[in-house]
């Protein structure tokens, strides 16, 4: 079929735009183009240091590697004063306040006198106790004499007889008096040394520490009339402290004797390690715990009755196939990452984190066994990284 000449035109025109429409197009970037642009926006997230300046920011570097993940509980508790060298200063006898010597916060030594108390109950004891020796001293020279008329058939059997119990009797009295002075608290040697005390003496009552400690509480002031079972100091030495730790329900089959335990302050101030030296085996009906109690040694008087702590307890490792300290996990742009060595320097590589506790991090996904990194310090490498959007640093 032939075609118009009038169409000719038309179609020469068509050919030629179909030439020209594929140069004017997208064109397609080259490969290695794109590689460069590429490597340019890695630079940007690349720290290069000096060994110098490894040192000057103290960045350790590890390899990565398995490592085994301790598996713990942290339990609350609180720092206690030790109950058996802690001691309630009481009377014992009634009286007035005469001298208070001692007061909050005051060191002591053992048998130190804290306070003197005027009492006349004390006096009275005191008394009869005296008393009961003058009339032991009259009933043995009765019964010696009598005793020696009786031999020599001078006086009756019944007369030696009851001498001989009269002298019981008062012997029995001064024990008496002589018991209820040791309960009081007085020694031996001051009892013998009673006849040869002044007058004034009888009344005052000295009340002594029982060792050596620090006054924690005191109820008593001068010319206070107290009774014999008031509470007037309270002692504690506190160079040994209790540790307490709540052991909730759930974790009472974890938690043992001889257990080593992480312990720290709230705030983080102090820390130390112990070991659990009791376990208490019933559960409080209030608070539905048990009790956990490591023994501190606190002769520099840091660990404070009353500071709340918690306690960290390993109850169990478990092998992980690359493990890193959680040191090393820093957080970018809502990303958990890990500062790799490279060849020209350090760069983030997000990092999937698995198990962890406080000390290691098991790492899942991101990070391959043997690679360098950057195990503590990452914050200076990314500190780095935000100065060198803002201006002239390391990064790259």
């Amino acid at each position: 079929m032939n075609t118009p000449r009038s169409v000719l035109p038309f179609l020469a025109l068509l050919a030629v735009v179909a030439l020209i429409l594929p140069a004017c197009g997208s064109k397609e970037i080259p490969a290695e183009q794109q590689h460069q642009h590429e490597d340019e926006h890695d630079d940007e997230l690349l720290v290069s240091l000096t060994p110098e300046e490894l040192d000057e920011f103290d960045i350790s570097l590890e390899t990565a590697a398995p490592g085994t993940l301790g598996v713990t509980v942290t339990l609350p508790g609180e720092i206690r004063v030790n109950q058996d060298r802690f001691a309630h200063i009481v009377p014992r006898v009634s009286g007035v306040v005469h001298t208070a010597s001692k007061s909050v916060g005051d060191a002591v030594r053992a048998g130190e006198v804290l306070a003197v108390i005027d009492s006349r109950d004390l006096a009275d004891t005191k008394s009869e106790y005296l008393a009961n020796l003058e009339r032991v001293d009259l009933a043995e020279a009765t019964f010696r004499r009598e005793e020696s008329l009786f031999e020599k058939k001078i006086s009756s059997e019944q007369e030696y007889l009851e001498a001989r119990q009269a002298l019981a009797e008062r012997r029995i009295a001064l024990r008496s008096s002589r018991q209820k002075l040791l309960a009081l608290g007085f020694s031996e040697g001051y009892i013998e040394s009673l006849p040869e005390q002044p007058e004034h003496a009888l009344v005052h009552y000295e009340l002594r520490s029982p060792f050596a400690g620090v006054v924690i509480e005191k109820h008593i002031s001068l010319g206070e009339a107290l009774p014999a079972d008031a509470e007037a100091f309270a002692i504690a030495d506190l160079r040994i402290v209790w540790a307490d730790l709540n052991v909730f329900q759930k974790d009472l089959d974890l938690v043992r004797e001889g257990q080593r335990v992480a312990l720290v302050t709230t705030g983080g101030q102090l820390r130390t390690t112990g070991t659990i030296a009791y376990v208490r085996p019933i559960v409080g009906e209030d608070t539905r715990t048990a009790t956990a109690r490591i023994i501190l040694d606190n002769e520099e008087g840091r660990w404070k009755p009353g500071l709340f702590i918690s306690g960290s307890i390993a109850v169990d490792a478990i092998e992980v196939p690359l493990a890193v300290p959680t040191s090393a996990l820093i957080t970018m742009d809502d990303q958990t990452v890990v500062f790799v060595q490279g060849a020209e320097g350090f760069s983030p590589q997000a990092v999937t984190v698995g198990r962890a506790n406080d000390q290691l991090a098991e790492i899942t996904d991101g990070l391959e066994p043997g690679a360098r990194y950057v195990a503590r310090g990452g914050f200076a490498l990314k500190a780095e990284l935000e100065k060198s959007e803002h201006g002239e640093g390391h990064a790259h």
